[in-house]
């Protein structure tokens, strides 16, 4: 599973990071990130809830 995040309609809001930390960030321009890829088989429930409360509906998950 690979997560992603569109900084183009990333708001910053910081749910995904609250979500899953060990895949979602917040970067250094106030926009999360998703830095680690593949996702590891413990996160991925985590990621999915994270791409679904997203408010933004920015995180697509392959």
């Amino acid at each position: 599973m690979i997560a992603e995040v569109d900084q183009d309609e990333c708001i910053g809001c910081e749910s995904c990071p609250e979500f899953c930390p060990e895949v979602f960030k917040m970067g250094a321009d106030g926009l999360a990130v998703a830095y680690t890829n593949p996702v590891p088989s413990e996160c991925e429930k985590a990621t999915k809830e994270a791409a679904e409360g997203c408010p933004a509906h920015c995180i697509t998950i392959k």
